[in-house]
């Protein structure tokens, strides 16, 4: 089985907030020795949204290895429109689509206000995935999924907020299970164990899983884990997927673990056909 992460970040000379590993560098090699010994075979890196360099990093990771890792990158949606940008994304190195969070308190309202409802047009029309941080605005996400069909767009962590835990993660479960009649909305189950008060391999929140698995099926649920937050080992991360889910099996599995991910965001590294 090929496995494939749906979202980790890299970084350098900078520290992160308090819910990531406080450490100033993780480098493309921290990384490639922490998926040796959890048996993932390939990344999807997100450059932190409040670091500059972030996209030069992730882009430098994607050449040196591009069996191993592509990116969904950003721009500064604050500079006002810039369909350009957007046309030629996939032309910088590595890129294969973007991902915005919206998580200072300056961006909360953008997705919300229109401030930014001039980018879902560009990406539709340049045919480019999108990811969301979106647990603050999924109701709006049905509005930008149905206005702009062609367009791909990927709820991060479930649509949970990282900080909450346990049932009150899901408070808005029902916003993104909505979302689930669009075709053209995927959702990443990637963040689990941190938001789970309990210990390996954090029952608590299986039931919440596998409902958002059954309404949009394995074609469009990733496995995934925002690393830099787990509270266990990467390798506990793969086997509460591949051993303690008995809901998933067989084919559904093989997708969820990877092969559903690349076929979304149009990526095929080595083992993917």
């Amino acid at each position: 089985m090929f496995i494939v992460d749906s979202q980790v970040h890299i970084w350098k000379d900078v520290m992160l907030n308090k819910t990531h590993r406080q450490v100033e560098t993780y480098s493309k090699d921290d990384l490639l020795a922490e998926m040796a010994t959890a048996g993932v075979d390939a990344v999807l890196l997100h450059p932190p949204g409040s670091w500059p360099g972030g996209n030069a990093l992730a882009e430098a990771a994607a050449v040196a290895h591009p069996e191993r890792f592509a990116v969904l990158g950003y721009f500064d949606l604050g500079d006002g429109p810039q369909p350009e940008t957007v046309a030629r994304w996939t032309e910088r190195p590595g890129q294969i689509g973007l991902r915005f969070n919206f998580m200072q308190e300056h961006m909360r309202s953008w997705p919300t206000d229109g401030t930014v409802d001039w980018v879902w047009p560009e990406i539709e029309k340049a045919g480019i995935p999108v990811g969301l941080l979106a647990h603050d605005f999924l109701p709006r996400c049905s509005w930008i999924a149905e206005t702009h069909p062609g367009m791909r767009l990927l709820i991060d962590h479930m649509g949970v907020a990282p900080t909450r835990k346990d049932a009150d993660a899901f408070a808005n479960l029902s916003d993104l299970l909505a979302l689930a009649k669009f075709s053209n909305v995927a959702v990443k189950l990637s963040g689990a164990p941190s938001n789970s008060s309990d210990v390996y391999p954090y029952r608590n929140l299986h039931d919440y899983m596998q409902r958002i698995f059954d309404a949009f099926g394995p074609d469009r649920c990733f496995w995934g884990t925002d690393l830099s937050r787990m509270p266990c080992s990467y390798r506990e991360c793969v086997t509460m997927f591949t051993e303690e889910l008995p809901w998933l099996t067989g084919r559904d599995l093989e997708l969820v673990m990877g092969e559903a991910l690349c076929n979304w965001v149009g990526w095929h590294p080595k083992g993917i056909d």
